[in-house]
Order: structure tokens, then sequence, then C-alpha cells
């Protein structure tokens, strides 16, 4: 399709340069260009559908990138993409090495700082203004969140933090919307506050023309103020962000563009910090995405079928419907992690806290000290926000949390910021924590009933995909319990064996059928008990005798993860490194972000003829 104005927009200059009567024609293209290239590639499609105007507006207004423009996350920033000249990137969309589907410093000039969790924009965007004034450098700072952050506790301690006199623009994009419906009073707060444009202008106007009384302005201003303050305590609520010292202008349709753009005029020259509260539409111009924005909020290119999630979400409802004491919390991830179906069932039991994991961890915390038994679902990379809490709160006071990680593993499309490659190495360290990671339905289900008897906190990590049953139907289980899975006869073993666990299985299946293919005797052991590994410990140090290379193969980050852990248990239990060998194939000390386009397991050394090769080096 062809996108006459759209093609001729490489630059902010060429916006600038647009006449205004084309603006309604651009967003047309834009809102084509981008359900288009994200049906086709996956990505985050409703969200920025809704801020096609805004970001016009912002680029017409400021002046990028001596102007800082700081997107929240990142779900919002693809008009902001094809403005800055990215527009023929779309095509490598969220490919590894391709356009990061979040903003990323060293993609372009125009993203001043890199995102992919939420809230983090207004702390961002104050550093930079701060940072602008030290050195004395006249440019302004805008910064959008919206989709949901500022359900996030770091966006309060960022504006709790703002000086009033800065030359920063923070946009409340209220969508109604972060992954699932947004949740708290702040968010119905927000809801609810009204300003009138008129009062907007009325109070601009009048604080630029008592500042330029001489002598007397600032006094009258401040008498001024102390009576309004005092006459809208009495007959108006307050409003949360002048009662922090700054300006506020709003709600603003955020889909008018004419509104949207005097809105950030006027912001733009007032010389202080200025809070712009928008509205727009979630999915605005497609109809399918307007009528269910959660539904598109992240559209995959691949259909998904039945998955490790509906199958925890499942067997949690049957587990309830039997205990009293189960409860369920989240943090904004109901739909993602299944747990929206768990509330429907058993709403006075079912808890999303908004994008705020260390509170859901502490507050899942106290649920346990007081004798439920709490579920917490949480993706992998957004554990990382909570990891304090699963110490301090959690851990250290020995509460039977249950963890339940989603998205473990490498998050090809994502990206870097949304890899679940850290969870096991973080966990490990901790004292009395277990892991646990099912290869298969049946095993989530068996150790999710296992863990309402646990009184341990305990982790049940899996990927965002389904179980291998083509491939788990080659293997047994090697003892009781939750002992390793094996594919090859233990009175017999072969002089290979791989060890792994998680969504890696399929491919450490295709390296060991590639070694084979080469003329080596090749097996797998599958662990679903990371810690304690007493299990697979004992069948490694069996099966020592007879096996000449181990190679433990993880999906994770290699420092203080399972492949290390197991190698350590091992040294300390005596093994026999001389006459067995014993490596680890994991990802090295590197985030997993590749600059030029590639195979993302390739790129760290777990792809299938990376992993043959290994255990092939004798």
């Amino acid at each position: 399709m062809r996108y006459e104005l759209l093609e001729k927009i490489n630059s902010p200059a060429d916006l600038k340069a647009l006449p205004e009567e084309s603006i309604p024609v651009l967003c047309r293209e834009i809102r084509e260009f981008l359900i288009e290239a994200v049906n086709k590639n996956g990505g985050h499609l409703a969200s920025n559908l809704g801020v096609v105007e805004l970001t016009l507006a912002i680029h017409r207004v400021f002046n990028s990138p001596t102007d800082h423009i700081i997107f929240d996350v990142g779900h919002q920033a693809y008009v902001h993409k094809l403005i800055t000249g990215r527009r023929e990137d779309f095509e490598f969309l969220r490919v590894p090495g391709g356009l990061s589907g979040f903003t990323l410093r060293r993609e372009s000039e125009h993203d001043p700082f890199g995102a992919g969790h939420s809230s983090t924009s207004v702390s961002a965007a104050l550093g930079f203004a701060e940072a602008d004034k030290i050195k004395g450098e006249k440019r302004r700072t805008v910064c959008v969140l919206g989709d949901g952050a500022y359900t996030g506790g770091m966006i309060h301690e960022a504006l709790n933090n703002c000086k009033s006199d800065l030359p920063l623009i923070i946009i409340l994009n209220e969508n109604g919307m972060s992954i699932s419906p947004n949740k708290g009073t702040f968010a119905s707060y927000i809801s609810r506050v009204r300003a009138s444009k008129k009062y907007i202008r009325f109070k601009a106007g009048t604080n630029n023309f008592l500042h330029k009384i001489p002598l007397i302005g600032k006094g009258i201003k401040a008498v001024i103020t102390a009576v309004k303050n005092a006459i809208k305590r009495i007959v108006y609520s307050k409003n949360y962000f002048e009662e922090l010292g700054l300006f506020y202008m709003g709600p603003i349709d955020g889909n008018d563009y004419e509104k949207a753009y005097d809105a950030l005029k006027l912001a733009a020259e007032l010389d202080k910090t200025v809070v712009l509260h928008f509205r727009t539409v979630k999915g605005k111009g497609y109809d399918e995405a307007e009528s269910s924005p959660d539904g598109y909020h992240s559209v995959s290119s691949t259909k998904k079928g039945e998955s490790f999630n509906a199958t925890f979400a499942s067997e949690l409802i049957s587990m309830a419907e039997e205990d009293g004491r189960i409860v369920a919390v989240t943090a904004a991830m109901g739909i993602g992690t299944g747990l929206d179906r768990f509330g429907e069932r058993f709403a006075n039991r079912y808890f999303d806290v908004g994008i705020a994991e260390p509170h859901a961890l502490t507050f899942s915390a106290a649920l346990a000290a007081d004798g439920l038994l709490p579920y917490t679902a949480i993706y992998s990379t957004f554990l990382q926000r909570g990891y304090d809490s699963v110490i301090h709160d959690i851990a250290l006071q020995s509460l039977p949390v249950k963890l339940i990680i989603d998205r473990a593993g490498l998050s090809v499309g994502d990206g870097a910021t949304h890899h679940g490659i850290f969870d096991v190495s973080l966990l490990s360290a901790i004292p009395g924590m277990e892991i646990y990671a099912p290869s298969s339905y049946d095993s989530l289900r068996k150790i999710l009933r296992y863990s309402i008897s646990s009184d341990v906190p305990l982790a049940i990590r899996y990927p965002n995909a389904g179980e291998k049953g083509e491939i788990l139907s080659r293997f047994k289980r090697s003892g009781e319990g939750f002992a390793p899975l094996v594919n090859f006869n233990l009175e017999n073993p072969p002089s290979l064996v791989f060890i792994t666990y998680g969504g890696l299985l399929s491919r450490v299946f295709e390296a060991a059928k590639i070694a084979e293919g080469k003329g080596y005797s090749c097996g797998i052991i599958v662990a679903e008990c990371i810690k304690p590994n007493k299990d697979l410990f004992e069948l490694v140090m069996a099966l020592s005798g007879s096996v000449r290379h181990f190679l433990f193969a993880e999906e994770g980050i290699k420092c203080g993860g399972a492949g290390l852990c197991l190698e350590n248990s091992l040294l300390e239990g005596g093994f026999d490194f001389g006459k067995t060998k014993y490596s680890v194939a994991a990802i090295e000390d590197n985030f997993a972000s590749p600059k030029e386009r590639c195979d993302l397991y390739d790129f760290v050394g777990l792809s299938p003829e990376k992993l043959a090769k290994r255990i092939t080096d004798l």
C-alpha cells in the first residue's frame, strides 16, 4: 500500500513543514500503516493507534532531538518512530537486531532514554531537566506516560521530587487501560479530574500578568494564590498535581489534533513544570481494537493454542474451589497470566494491584502471614522490580508465597528489556527458596498441588509457550516425586548427555539429533526441580562413571544459574572432573541484545547447531 504523505515524512522537520490541513490525512495514513505492519509482524497496536494526533502535536511543538521526548515503556512510541525516520525499519519490527518494539538509545538520537518496563519516564525526564539546568542548556523535556504507567509507584516517587520551575512537560495520557483495565484508587481519581480550557488559559494568563507588575507583582500573586487555594479546598476537591505544586492542565481530548497542539503550545510557553492531562481512545480508528483494547494491546504474528499459563489458571481455579485459603495476586497482568479467569470465578479472592510488583509481593507476604495461600503471578522480567520484596518480606520471614513466573526464557520479539533470563540466578541465591520448572502440563498440575502443602517460599517458572508433547513422550521419570526425566536407559547410558529445563528442550532435542547424526551416542536429562537440586545431583553422580561429557544447556544467565549451581554441588560432592567433562552452555555476561539482525538463540550460543558442537567438543 502506498502512503502518499507518510512516505514524505523522514524527520520532525518534514512534519513541521506539512500544512496543517494535511494532518488529518497523515493521521489516517499512519493508522493504516500501523495496522498493516503490526498485524504482520506483531507488536503493540491499540495504544499506538490512540496517540497518533497527540504524537504529531508533540513533534510540531517541540524540537527533537534538541528537546528530549521520553516515552514511558515504549508501548506508545511507534508513531514517534515513524516521524523520526524509522518507517522503513518497520519491516523488521521486533526482529532480533531489527527495530525495537520499545525506545532504544542506540537506535536513534530521538530516543534519549530507553525503556521497556513501566513507570520510569518521569524519573528519567526529571533527570534530563535537572542535568540541562546544571549545564545551562535551554532545552525542554517532554515525557509521555500512560497505558496505566501512573499506577506504578515510581511515578509518584518522581512527582514528589519534581520542582515547579523546570522546563518539564509531563503528559499524562489517560486511555483507561494498561494491558488489563487500570486498577486502584489513583486510576479512578485520574478519571474524575476536571479543569476547563477557559480556566487553564485564565490561570496561565493571570500568572504571567502578575509576574510582570514591578515590585508588587509577586506579592499580589502570593495573596491571590493563598485565597484561591483556600476557596478551592472549601468548594472543590483537591487536585493531586496542584497539591504537589505543579501546574496542571486538563483533561484535554488527545485525539483532537488542534486541542492537543494548543495545549502543548501553551505549556511550552510556560517556564515551569506542567502536567498535561490528555484523554485518548486506545485503538482509535480500528473498530476491532477500539472494542477490545486489551485484546489488541499486543498483537502476535502467530496463533496461540494451549499454554502453560492457561493450564495454571485452570488448575488454580480447581484448587480454589476445594480450598478457600487460596488467593491470586497479579500486577496488571491478569490477562497475560490467565488470572483474569480466576477473578471472574472468585472476585473477592483475586487482587490486581496495578503496575506495582514490590507491593504485589509484600502484599502477598502479608496474606500468607495471616494464613492464606497466595499465588502471585508475575512475568519473569518484571519480577526483577520486586526482588527486595522477595528477599526481605517473603524469604527472610519464610512465608509460603507461591511465585508463578510467566514468560521465562528469551523474549525474541520484545528483546532485552523483556528477556526472562535472570529469575533462576536471582532466586537461587535466596536461602530456603524452592524453584520448579515443569516441562509438561501434567507436571505443572502436580507441582501446583504439591505447593498447597509447602510451607516455604516456592517459585514455578514456565515459558510463554506450550508443552512439547511429542518430544516428552520419549522421556520417563528417573525416580520418585519430581526427579529428572530421561530419554535413555539408565543402566546403559550414552556417552554424551545434555541437561536442560524449560523452553530450551526442543532445541536441545534437535542438538542431540545432530550429534547422533555424526555418530555420537547422545541423551537428555530434563530437570523439573531446579532448587533443591538433590535428585539431579544424585543422578549425575550415578552416571558419571559412564558418561564422557555432561553439557548443561540453560536459557538463562550463566552467572548464578542452575548449571553453575549444579557444578558447585558436584565439586563439593567429589565429582571426578578429570574423568568426566562437565560444562555449561548458557547466556554469558551480556543482555542478549544483538545489534544486527540474527537468530537470537544462535547469537547467545543456544542454537541446536552450536549446542551440538559444544557437546561433541571433547
